[in-house]
């Protein structure tokens, strides 16, 4: 195969839909958003795209019927804006695979007349956030964008995220504004050893508010709820403390 295929699914009328990207990355934020956007709205599967920068790996589904592995896109109608939503279970494993990657992603976000992307994703503090005080921190392309934002109630801070933005989540922000993309990166805050279904809720809850959509977070909260199981377990066995971080944790996407 070459090294990026491009599969077209189904061509349904869209009318420039929002970009939104959710891969996995730190406390897989982005992913566990974007699948929920697809999963409460019953999006529809557009694209599958494959390259040889995924693992060499096949998924194996119901009845043992194995797939290649590949992101995929689902158009979603919300109510409110329309959005082309990215998902995957993986990332490229080298630099040049991030950039055509990121490339790719954004030539079908272009055939789809999207103009405004949205990369999901965590940012790691290195400790369990109390009290559910969950922010969200931006970044963007321009002033105009970062001022919708900040009414969202969108953090920008100074020098963070500390390393700057890793992945595909950077990649759609720093190639998109030089395709004339509105792009926008939306980051929760999360403790960066577990998977964060509160921290992928705040990030919902922030972009449903800048783009007029309304979306049912029950599941989430079931599952958040079993992570806090998760967490009590880990307080226990730390004897109330928190697990050290990994210097690997501040990769952000």
């Amino acid at each position: 195969m070459d090294d990026i295929e491009i599969e077209t699914v189904a061509e349904p009328e869209t009318e420039q839909p929002v970009f939104v990207e959710g891969l996995p990355g730190v406390g897989h934020v982005g992913k566990l958003a974007a699948e929920h956007l697809v999963e409460e709205f019953d999006g529809t599967l557009v694209r599958r795209v494959y390259t040889t920068s995924f693992p060499p790996q096949v998924t194996v589904g119901d009845e043992g019927v194995a797939e290649l592995t590949h992101a995929k896109f689902h158009y979603v109608e919300t109510g409110g804006e329309n959005l082309l939503v990215l998902t995957g279970d993986h990332q490229a494993a080298s630099n040049e695979g991030h950039y055509a990657l990121t490339d790719a992603f954004l030539d079908v976000a272009e055939s789809f007349d999207s103009q405004r992307a949205f990369a999901l994703g965590g940012v790691p503090t290195g400790e369990l956030i109390e009290d559910d005080e969950y922010d969200v921190l931006g970044a963007v392309g321009d002033a105009a964008t970062r001022e919708r934002l900040q009414e969202a109630g969108v953090e920008f801070r100074e020098d963070e995220p500390a390393g700057g933005i890793v992945g595909v989540s950077g990649l759609v922000l720093g190639l998109g504004q030089r395709r004339g993309f509105d792009a926008a990166c939306l980051m929760g805050e999360t403790s960066g050893y577990l998977v964060d279904p509160k921290s992928a809720q705040t990030v919902l809850e922030t972009l449903q508010s800048v783009l007029d959509f309304e979306v049912d977070f029950a599941d989430l909260e079931d599952r958040a709820e079993e992570m806090e199981e998760v967490v009590g377990k880990i307080q226990e066995m730390q004897g109330g403390g928190n697990v050290a971080p990994d210097d690997e944790l501040r990769y952000i996407g």
